[in-house]
């Protein structure tokens, strides 16, 4: 299609593209696969595979910080060799092989199953998000609002197979789905769910222009074709590595330890063939993703220690009726994003309209700050147990609730950020960059979760007094980096230039 096209779209009137919303529900899906199994990872670790708390906690920071290490490659591969349509088919596929293994052998092909997983979403989560940022000219005010109504279709998908894990545990349909397989049939949900998301991406890709093509077109048909190739032979071939590091915490620490310098000296090296002006822009994009690592090492407790703190510390019931408390942990947060996202999107056009909608600096002060203001109010269930040793789920989900407009001021406004701070050539990259960035916050949500992980011969009482302290400490690191980040504002802003 003719760059005219491309402007057609870019050229769209009222509040979103019409093209986000094909975009949006493939995203959907995929994400009722990812949150699925994000739900169900420690839970299974600590049920199933018999691991204790603080081994299933470094295990889940170890699997998530490499799922999101691998956006940072997926979103290389899609700048340099396969384009973002090609890369996210492929991670789509890798991702339905794990998921399908998983339910065909929960235990026994856990890890292989998990590694194909971490492939796939590698190829797939940064191409997605990049082809949102190119529905919009370069200036364009309304992209914040369509990252954020983005975020909700993330949400919606992350809602719904944040229930997965009460299959498993038998919570929900266990009149008609025999106890040995429950588990089988929770994977295999998330299977099902990410082979719609394909499907829904291939029957609407063609309203998406010269989006997502591969940078290769100029080739011949042959090179094109050895360079893919290439990467699909690759994937396949580092399975067994990284299945090996994914199962032992200790190699994902040496993973871990190089991909961010090699990180690191790539972008420098990219840095070399921008303009000053360019390197300013990327210079806050880096500071951005920095101060996410902050960011997500106290939001990802989520996956990990509280996910254990509602199993054994947490009652159910919510507003007197009776539910899961891990079905609340897993999808109340995506649920107020979906109720919420677009409702801020919308206050934020109509802001930008008056001229008066903070900048993205002070989104992200704010962010912190009320993450902060969320820990505490996890740290104030110790009051609220009672002789059971279970608390409020109540104050449970309201700490969910702020944790919601936390990540709604930082999280689609930092997708919307690489895309508007990088060059065309580069975005595929910063994205990559940005989960890189919720990589090491994945890894150090782990350590957070092991280290605040009580004994196993401690009383239930002090089990949770230790829980809830660690709380109040995340709490006041995450004010402290609001507050700095708020501070230093004015040397965001020059360095943004006109970008807000």
């Amino acid at each position: 299609m003719s760059q005219i096209e491309l402007a057609q779209i870019q050229n769209f009137e009222g509040k979103y593209p019409k093209q986000i919303w094909s975009l949006f529900f493939s995203e959907m899906w995929e994400r009722f696969c990812f949150y699925g199994m994000r739900g169900m990872l420690t839970y299974f670790m600590v049920d199933q595979l018999l691991m204790n708390d603080k081994v299933a906690n470094l295990q889940y920071g170890a699997t998530q910080a490499f799922v999101y290490a691998f956006t940072f490659i997926g979103g290389l591969f899609a700048d340099k060799i396969l384009g973002f349509r090609k890369s996210l088919f492929w991670g789509a596929l890798l991702m339905i092989t794990g998921s399908i293994l998983l339910a065909i052998n929960p235990k026994e092909w856990f890890f292989l199953g998990i590694t194909f997983n971490i492939i796939g979403t590698g190829f797939f989560k940064p191409n997605i998000s990049s082809m949102v940022g190119q529905l919009y000219k370069e200036n364009d005010t309304r992209r914040d609002a369509g990252f954020l109504l983005f975020y909700s279709g993330i949400n919606i998908g992350a809602f719904i197979g944040g229930y997965i894990i009460a299959i498993g545990k038998g919570t929900m349909f266990a009149s008609f789905i025999p106890e040995a397989l429950r588990w089988n049939f929770a994977f295999g949900a998330s299977a099902v769910a990410m082979f719609i998301s394909l499907l829904t991406f291939m029957l609407t890709k063609k309203s998406l222009g010269t989006i997502g093509l591969s940078p290769l077109l100029n080739l011949s048909q042959t090179k094109q074709k050895t360079y893919e190739y290439s990467v699909y032979i690759g994937a396949l071939l580092v399975v067994p590595l990284v299945m090996l590091m994914v199962s032992n915490a200790t190699y994902t620490d040496y993973f871990m330890y190089i991909i961010g310098p090699f990180s690191l000296l790539y972008f420098v090296f990219e840095m070399t063939k921008n303009n000053l002006e360019e390197n300013k822009k990327l210079i806050a994009a880096f500071l951005f993703i920095i101060f996410s690592v902050i960011f997500w090492a106290i939001f990802e407790q989520a996956g990990g220690s509280l996910s254990l703190f509602a199993k054994d510390y947490v009652g159910d019931k919510l507003m007197g009726l009776t539910t899961d408390p891990n079905a609340v942990n897993n999808s109340f947060n995506a649920l107020f994003v979906i109720l919420f996202a677009p409702l801020i999107g919308i206050v934020f056009i109509a802001l930008s309209k008056k001229k008066a909608e903070p900048n993205s600096i002070i989104k992200f002060g704010l962010a912190f700050l009320l993450l902060g203001l969320a820990f505490y109010t996890f740290y104030l269930l110790r009051f609220t147990a009672g002789e059971d040793g279970k608390s409020s789920l109540n104050i449970f989900a309201l700490a969910y609730l702020v944790v919601t407009f936390g990540e709604l001021f930082l999280s689609p406004i930092g997708l919307s950020l690489m895309t508007k701070l990088s060059p065309m050539r580069m975005q595929g990259f910063m994205m990559g960059m940005w989960f890189l960035a919720s990589a090491y916050g994945q890894y150090v949500a782990g350590l957070f979760g092991a280290s605040i992980s009580p004994n196993e011969n401690s009383s239930p009482t002090e089990k949770l007094t230790i829980y809830t302290t660690g709380y109040k400490d995340f709490a006041l690191y995450a004010v402290i980096a609001g507050v700095l980040l708020i501070a230093i504002s004015p040397f965001f802003k020059k360095l943004m230039g006109g970008v807000k």
